[in-house]
């Protein structure tokens, strides 16, 4: 099969920062599917393994990137359950395993769902990892209710990016929250509004935006963007008793003890937590998948889909990562094959 990867890490403008080559189709094991892929997306972490993945050092075999995917069950292991050959399906992978940049890929059935049946392939695409992310930031870390928290307040930081941008829709439709997400080129405030923010505040100037949209404190906030850079900040704007959480990491100490007179929660989310522990509520993940499909089918979600490159190809990918590492994107790119 052809794939894309790199045996060394280096700047997207390189000649090899990203290579074609063959390999071997894989085959699946105990409770995996072979996935034929027809379309993916990219990723922030995309771009980030890729500058770490092979850092210093050439690897023997190229690495393949890539989460994101939509495509066909061609085969599946013996003990297989879930799906059967010729499902159309889609997922975000498993980190720990060779990626999605390529023209077949195993994946354990249990992180994957069934493709929404009224997306394009490269709409689809657009929506498994950011989706999950969202979902699982939302739902599981700071466990928002729909009934009980209904109307409270929640800020989001990073709103037009691809995890804010399904965000706001979850917040909002699932939720029943009062959204508010920071932008602020006219392009980006746009598209926040087209996902269903009530209020799109200046990310520059943080607290006096959000008091300028007349919130003094918020319930909930959900950082996208810099846990470093906006901490003081969240501290600031959130309400006694409520919580924040962060899907970015953090290069220095999070100052935890500043959240100790609030009495607030902080929860870090990753996506590949489930996978990458085997947890025991592994299948969480394909049922969520589920779940937004049948949302996105009954028109409640849309995709984030904002530009499809068609072709797998290195020059797409090159071009693609670019444009992730601008840091001004707005939804998600999607690769057609």
């Amino acid at each position: 099969m052809k794939a894309i990867g790199f045996k060394t890490s280096l700047d997207i403008t390189e000649k090899d920062s990203f290579i074609e080559f063959e390999t071997s189709k894989p085959i699946p094991g105990s409770r995996d599917l072979l996935v034929k892929i027809s379309a993916i997306s990219v990723n922030p972490v995309d771009f980030k393994i890729r500058q770490i993945g092979a850092k210093d050092t050439v690897l023997d075999t190229p690495k393949i990137i890539g989460w994101d995917a939509v495509g066909i069950v061609e085969a599946i292991g013996e003990n297989v359950t879930l799906f059967n050959i010729g499902d159309e399906v889609y997922y975000a992978g498993d980190i720990t395993k060779q990626g999605s940049n390529a023209e077949y890929q195993i994946i354990d059935e249990r992180i994957v769902g069934k493709k929404p049946k009224s997306l394009s392939i490269e709409e689809a695409a657009a929506i498994p990892l950011t989706a999950l992310t969202a979902w699982e930031t939302l739902f599981d870390r700071i466990r928002i209710s729909p009934e009980k928290d209904k109307g409270k307040t929640i800020l989001i930081i990073g709103g037009a990016g691809g995890v804010g941008s399904i965000a706001i829709q979850l917040a909002k439709k699932i939720a029943g929250l009062t959204v508010i997400a920071t932008a602020s080129r006219p392009e980006t405030i746009e598209w926040c509004k087209k996902q269903g923010a009530d209020f799109v505040v200046d990310h520059k100037n943080l607290i006096s935006s959000v008091r300028e949209a007349g919130f003094e404190h918020v319930d909930f906030i959900l950082d996208f963007v810099n846990t470093n850079f906006y901490w003081d900040t969240m501290v600031e704007l959130i309400k006694p008793q409520g919580s924040i959480a962060s899907i970015t990491g953090s290069s220095d100490l999070v100052a935890l003890n500043k959240l100790k007179t609030k009495s607030i929660s902080f929860s870090w989310e990753s996506m590949f937590t489930r996978s990458t522990f085997q947890t025991a509520d592994m299948e969480e993940q394909g049922i969520i998948l589920n779940k937004v499909a049948d949302l996105l089918d009954d028109g409640t979600l849309k995709s984030t889909l904002k530009e499809t490159l068609i072709g797998l190809t290195a020059d797409n990918l090159k071009h693609a990562h670019q444009l992730l590492e601008s840091g001004k994107t707005i939804g998600k790119i999607a690769i057609k094959f």
